[in-house]
């Protein structure tokens, strides 16, 4: 059964950095072009980053262009969030997802996490 588990939230003052990781069990990802979303209590889920499966390509949202860095290890089958100078909109669970094409957008992705809650606040 293809799993996706996120790790790495968790709160963090305003300015502040984490790293969420997205591990993938029972298919390999290097194939799989991955993006990362996030919910906040009352919004939609919106898409924050994608990558595809060879890493080259990457693509953010303007709320976190130039803050956040997404990576990839093909070889730990893991890929990475880095969010630095995180503020108290970042606040929300973060979701990553697999799929065949990169894209911000939910519908083109087939597998998904449970998710990570990050909180960011003073």
């Amino acid at each position: 059964q293809p799993q996706l588990v996120e790790s790495g939230g968790g709160l963090v003052q305003p300015g502040g950095s984490l790293r969420l990781s997205c591990t993938a069990s029972g298919f390999t990802l290097d194939y799989y072009a991955i993006g990362w979303f996030r919910q906040a209590p009352g919004k939609e889920r919106e898409g924050v980053s994608c990558i595809s499966g060879g890493g080259v390509s990457t693509r953010y949202a303007d709320s976190v262009q130039g803050r956040f860095t997404v990576s990839r290890d093909n070889a730990q089958n893991t890929i990475y969030l880095q969010m630095n100078s995180l503020k108290p909109e970042d606040t929300a669970v973060y979701y990553c997802a697999a799929g065949r094409i990169g894209s911000l957008l939910t519908h083109m992705y087939n597998y998904w996490g449970q998710g990570t809650q990050v909180t960011v606040s003073s």
